[in-house]
Order: structure tokens, then C-alpha cells, then sequence
């Protein structure tokens, strides 16, 4: 005969969220998973940020079903959540995960990768005739501008082959990871997981989703001028006078930023590789690293000036920089919160944080998944060719349940980011907070 079961509440759950005593719901069953931290796949701070609640929906959304829940009563506390409760809508959604699972989605992955790859082989070579063999400066500025479109393409196998495996196993998904990362754009694929993982899980979190630190150049909230203390970093993101002068003009900055935002890309990469962290594979990742370190200085060097080296560098630098733009659109104007995510209500947060934008089939290559952006948020290991065929079913579910379902064409998103950064520079210009009402004041300052 089985002993009666022991139950705790949502309440006493929520007093085990450190480091050394980290406990977590799934199915209102208690786990704790302090001892698997260190040791966790995704890195220890999204357990952190889910711990003390129930994280059932976040573990459906990031973990494949069998392979994960078969290591769960290893952690077992052998407690059940006394007032465990599912939402309408967690609801609706666990019963369409369960409905791609059982149509295998998950696991049929189409050509895409394949197709990008081959691209890749194909152009590559082509980039580097170009320079090496012509001595034509329209060739050299082309050249530059194709090697910028190469890291987009690579950085599509990144994202997707950090969600799930985009080869036919983990050893090649790792291999595709270093080479299209590492060695062809000069990124760690380490820290881009480190990164995307916190990001996923706390959704346009202001003090904890790092996709929306981005302290001195850029703010998306007032709250910022707080000086808030980000928990990806760990850190204390202030808002001096400095980052004030910047924020003030950050929606005339942002898109020349954009065009050398990878230059912070480079330089987090390396943070992360030479500090103490745990770093899987830390030796490739490096040697990934200097090999592009090695190509890419090279490759600029055969160029037969230094005005023509700095245009090809500005030329590839600039076009990759569409990509970054392209993430910041899908969470920029969208709703922020404070704190972490409360467990309960993932697909809510997931809707209210993400932004979709509308385009024809044809053009999806150009976004490579992320106009489907609340589809990606809500299963993230769904390859990118099923995003488009259920859209329409995630439509339906968050019509049903009330919340937002934010598609706009790519001019609109633009300009709901530019939006979202004027209105911030001006609460920043104003200094006491709420945004200048007076409209003389908005007409001399804001330059139009």
C-alpha cells in the first residue's frame, strides 16, 4: 500500500528559489533540481528563474517528452502541489503540443538547413574569388556585402540547431553549431544558448530577459532609469549620465548601431569563454573563434588598401546588421514586465512579448523563422518550415482566450520599435519620468 501523499502549497513552493535549494512543479509533482543545475543542458539560470513555481508548460515547451521526463524521478521530493491549478489557456495549449507531437513536427525537420548550408559552400567560395582575383572595387564592395549575408544564413543555423537538431544526430548538430557560430561568423554558439535560453524563459522580463539589456546605447521602459540590476548579468545596468545622453537620441542611433552590433556579438562571445563559467567544449569553441580570427583578417588583407578594407568590413558588417534588427522588432514595442516569470501563466507571457510579422511565403528566407515569432516562443523546438501551417491554430487559441496575437507588416514593426525608442529617449530627456506633455518643448528637442 502506497503512503498518503504530502502536499505543499504554491506559497511554501515559492521559499525554494536559490541556488542550493531550487525546487520546481511540473504536473504538480515537486522536483528539486538544485543538484542538476550545474549539470543542466541549458544552463543553470533558466532552472533559477523558474524555480519556486510550477514550470510544467516552460519544461513541455524546451524538453523532448520521453528523453527528459524519463530523468524527472531522479529528482522526486516524493510532495504534491496542494493548489495546483491549469489556465484555460495552458490548458488549450499543452493539447495542441500534444497534437504536433502526435503529428511527429517535432521531428520532421525538412531541407532548410541543407539548403542553407549548400548556399553557403556555394557563396563562400565565390566571396573569396572576388576578392583575391578581381580588382574591381564594385566586386571587392559586393564581396563584403555577400559575407554579411553569409553570417545571416549562418546565424539561422544557430538559432535553429540551438533549439533542436537540425542534423541527423547531436555530434553533427554540435559540428554544424562550431562551424556556422564559431568559425564562419566569429560567434560562440556557447554563449549565444547562454544568452537565447534566458531569454526564452523570461520573455521580455526587464531585469531578466538579457535581450532587453542593452544599457548605455538602448532602453525599451522608463523603468530602466531606475538603474535596475540585471539577473543575467548579475550586475547593476545604471543608467548614468552617460547612458541618459544616449538613450535621448537612441531612435536616431539605432539603426547605425545595428550596422556594428556584432562588434558586441564578438566581444560577448570572448567574456564568456574566458571567464569562469562552465563552458561546454570551452577548448573548441575558442579554437572555433580564432579561426575566424585567422579567414576573416586574412581574406580583408588581400584587399589593395586600406580604404577598400574598411568599406568591406563596413559593407558585411552593415548588411548582417538586418538580422539584428530583425530580432529586435519582435520584442522591442511589445509588452514588458518586472521580476520573473510566475510559472502559471507561459503562454500568456509568451503572447504578450512577442511580435509577428506578416509576409508572403516566398519571403520567408529573408526572416528565417522569426516572423512567426509568437508560434517560435510557444514551441521552440519546432522546426521553422511547420511554423507557417500553425500559425492559424495559435491565432484561434489566443482569440479564444483573449490575448494578443501581434502581426504587423515589417515597415509596421519598424516603426513600432522607433516608436517604443522615441518615447523612452523623451521620458529620458525629461528626466523627471513621465514624457514631456508640453508640445514646444517636444517640437525643439526631438529634431522632428
Amino acid at each position: 500500500m502506497d503512503p498518503p501523499a504530502t502536499y505543499i502549497s504554491s506559497s511554501e513552493l515559492r521559499k525554494h528559489n536559490t541556488r542550493n535549494d531550487a525546487w520546481i512543479s511540473i504536473h504538480g509533482k515537486i522536483y528539486d533540481v538544485s543538484s542538476w543545475l550545474h549539470r543542466h543542458p541549458g544552463g543553470a539560470l533558466p532552472l533559477l528563474t523558474v524555480a519556486g513555481t510550477d514550470a510544467t508548460d516552460a519544461f513541455l515547451a524546451f524538453h523532448p517528452p520521453s528523453s527528459a521526463a524519463s530523468l524527472l524521478p531522479a529528482f522526486s521530493t516524493g510532495l504534491l502541489l496542494s493548489d495546483y491549478a491549469v489556465s484555460a489557456a495552458s490548458s488549450d495549449y499543452r493539447k495542441l503540443h500534444s497534437k504536433l507531437s502526435e503529428l511527429n513536427l517535432f521531428e520532421r525537420k525538412g531541407h532548410t538547413t541543407l539548403i542553407l548550408l549548400s548556399l553557403i559552400l556555394t557563396l563562400l567560395p565565390l566571396c573569396v574569388c572576388g576578392v583575391v582575383f578581381s580588382d574591381s572595387t564594385c566586386v571587392h564592395l559586393l564581396s563584403g556585402a555577400l559575407i554579411g549575408f553569409l553570417w545571416i544564413q549562418s546565424g539561422w543555423i544557430g538559432h535553429d540547431s540551438g533549439h533542436y537538431n537540425v542534423m541527423l544526430n547531436r555530434r553533427f548538430n554540435r559540428l554544424a553549431q562550431i562551424l556556422s557560430g564559431n568559425v564562419l561568423a566569429g560567434i560562440s554558439i556557447a554563449w549565444w544558448k547562454w544568452n537565447h535560453n534566458a531569454h526564452h524563459i523570461a520573455c521580455n522580463s526587464l531585469d531578466f530577459d538579457p535581450d532587453l539589456q542593452h544599457l548605455p546605447f538602448f532602453v525599451v521602459s522608463s523603468k530602466f532609469f531606475n538603474s535596475l540590476t540585471s539577473q543575467f548579468y548579475d550586475r547593476k545596468l545604471n543608467f548614468d549620465s552617460l547612458a541618459r545622453f544616449l538613450v535621448s537620441y537612441q531612435h536616431w542611433t539605432y539603426y547605425p548601431v545595428m550596422c556594428f552590433a556584432r562588434v558586441n556579438l564578438f566581444a560577448q562571445s570572448f567574456f564568456l569563454l574566458l571567464s569562469n563559467r562552465k563552458v561546454e567544449s570551452r577548448g573548441i569553441e575558442l579554437l572555433g573563434l580564432l579561426a575566424f580570427w585567422v579567414w576573416y583578417p586574412l581574406l580583408v588583407s588581400f584587399l589593395p588598401n586600406w580604404w577598400e578594407r574598411v568599406l568591406f568590413v563596413v559593407a558585411s558588417f552593415s548588411v548582417t546588421g538586418i538580422q539584428h534588427v530583425q530580432f529586435c522588432l519582435n520584442h522591442f514595442s511589445s509588452k514588458v514586465y518586472l521580476g520573473p516569470p510566475s510559472g502559471g501563466d507561459w503562454f500568456e507571457k509568451q503572447t504578450n512579448g512577442t511580435l509577428d510579422v506578416s509576409c508572403s511565403a516566398w519571403m520567408d528566407w529573408f526572416h528565417g523563422g522569426l516572423q512567426f515569432q509568437v508560434e517560435h516562443h510557444l514551441f521552440p523546438r519546432l522546426p521553422r518550415c511547420h511554423l507557417r501551417k500553425i500559425a492559424p491554430l495559435v491565432k484561434d487559441l489566443c482569440k479564444k482566450h483573449n490575448l494578443p496575437y501581434n502581426c504587423v507588416s515589417f515597415w509596421k514593426a519598424n516603426v513600432l520599435t522607433i516608436q517604443t525608442l522615441r518615447n523612452a529617449a523623451l521620458q529620458a530627456r525629461d528626466g523627471s519620468g513621465p514624457a514631456p506633455k508640453n508640445l514646444v518643448w517636444e517640437a525643439v528637442n526631438t529634431h522632428g
